[in-house]
């Protein structure tokens, strides 16, 4: 696709560096708001983009139409010689050329929309057969994205792969009372991992409904057990994103905290995140700069040992490339992202961890939260009493505050049943939702803040 007019287009210019990247995309798009059938959808798109590196200073340029991408090239640069003042640092890789094409055991490209359609229609009329039912949304979204990206040290890649999401929210209401649930999942373009979760919609339903008569937790401070989806929104978004070079480079509070070496947590604590797992949605073999993709350990035994790079901040801070700099889409030049995030699991099972819980509470899947440097806030889906080593009774859905690094230290126990959590997608610097995926096994946290009544 485009190889002569691309190599062309790299052959003369006056830039430190320049890359080539276009895109060609097709996708498919069902959104049910209550019984309606809100929107159906088979939207196509193609673009590409130009960046260079002059002195220091980038130039980006973005584009619908490929033609003549000498003069696109010459305007990226123009703009980085109005930007650049100092030397260009980029870490070192070598060019690669390959040609990389995924398709999944049943690939959502090869499904007709009739199909897709039906499968939703299903999960509706579950959600409507419950009552009590106030309202709900149901949202699915397949895309395939061809990829092919170039720069001026000789790398050619060519890759193609499928994305899914699948969200499913209930509203339950009784008189002013409302509650709500939700399901979130995802696959690498395996439509066969969202079908036959009919028991599953019919549970988060019910849950809405059953929150309306939950009691609410008591504020206070708690031993708290969280379930793998939450503990692995915890590990993405409390520190996750605090390990992206990017943000630590640009500031000089975060670089005195994140210091390389530093004990974080106790020594059966792991935190990976990486790309060259298979099969998830954060998986690839190449970023969006032709890095190839790595398994890159964070915290090890408790220790902070690594962080996220571009080839940029790899160079400025020192540190090996990781292969995380990602784009949403060709609109947007790449930024250091998370892939496949997770806590490493120890030995412990789900009943040793809770055994000698007397008074806690056991949280489990997510709303949603917000981060401020160390300090997080997260809204657990989920949530039930844990009294004298058994999980008891159901509660309103609780909040958990507090700060991330006093949170890891507080990490006492891991279990064993790592699982990766698909739904949902990342938003950073206006690129979302870029496909990730996050995981742990049931991780118990000693004197975590709790928000109630």
């Amino acid at each position: 696709m485009y190889r002569d007019q691309i190599a062309e287009a790299l052959q003369s210019h006056h830039a430190d560096y320049v890359d080539i990247r276009l895109e060609e995309s097709t996708a498919t798009r069902i959104h049910y708001r209550g019984r309606d059938l809100e929107d159906i959808s088979q939207p196509s798109s193609s673009g590409g983009n130009v960046r260079a590196l002059v002195n220091g200073g980038w130039g980006f340029v973005s584009f619908n139409e490929p033609g003549d991408l000498r003069e696109k090239v010459a305007l990226a640069v123009r703009q980085a010689n109005l930007v650049g003042k100092d030397t260009s640092h980029l870490a070192p890789v070598p060019p690669v050329v390959d040609r990389v094409e995924e398709v999944a055991a049943k690939d959502c490209r090869f499904l007709a929309l009739a199909d897709k359609k039906r499968l939703l229609d299903e999960y509706n009329e579950v959600i409507w057969s419950t009552p009590k039912v106030e309202t709900s949304v149901l949202g699915y979204a397949d895309k395939h994205r061809r990829v092919v990206f170039a720069n001026s040290e000789g790398s050619y890649i060519e890759q193609g792969h499928s994305d899914i999401s699948l969200r499913v929210t209930v509203v339950a209401r009784d008189g002013g009372d409302v509650q709500q649930a939700g399901l979130s999942l995802g696959s690498r373009g395996d439509f066969g991992q969202i079908e036959g979760l009919h028991q599953q919609v019919k549970e988060t339903a019910q849950r809405a409904v059953d929150l309306l008569a939950a009691p609410q937790a008591k504020a206070g401070e708690y031993c708290v057990v969280l379930d793998p989806v939450l503990a692995g929104v915890f590990t993405h978004e409390a520190f996750g994103h605090l390990s992206e070079a990017d943000f630590t480079y640009e500031n000089e509070r975060l670089k005195e905290i994140m210091v390389l070496g530093r004990r974080f947590a106790a020594q059966h604590l792991n935190i990976v995140d990486g790309a060259a797992v298979p099969g998830l949605r954060g998986s690839y073999k190449y970023d969006d700069e032709g890095v190839p993709a790595t398994t890159t350990y964070l915290i090890k035994e408790g220790v902070l040992v690594g962080r996220l790079h571009s080839r940029e901040t790899a160079a400025k801070m020192g540190e090996p490339t990781t292969g995380n700099a990602r784009a949403v889409d060709y609109r947007y030049p790449p930024i250091v992202r998370m892939t496949n995030t997770y806590i490493e699991p120890q030995g412990l099972s789900f009943q040793e961890i809770i055994a000698d819980v007397k008074e806690g509470i056991y949280a489990k899947n997510w709303y949603g939260g917000t981060t401020s440097m160390e300090m997080f806030t997260f809204s657990a889906g989920e949530a039930y009493m844990i009294r004298n080593g058994r999980v008891a009774e159901l509660l309103r859905p609780v909040v958990l505050t507090g700060n991330v690094f006093t949170t890891l230290k507080n990490i006492d126990a891991i279990g064993s049943d790592l699982d990766m959590n698909q739904g949902g997608g990342c938003g950073k610097g206006g690129q979302s939702p870029l496909p990730v995926s996050n995981g742990s096994p049931h991780i118990r946290i000693q004197r975590c803040l709790i928000g109630g009544r």
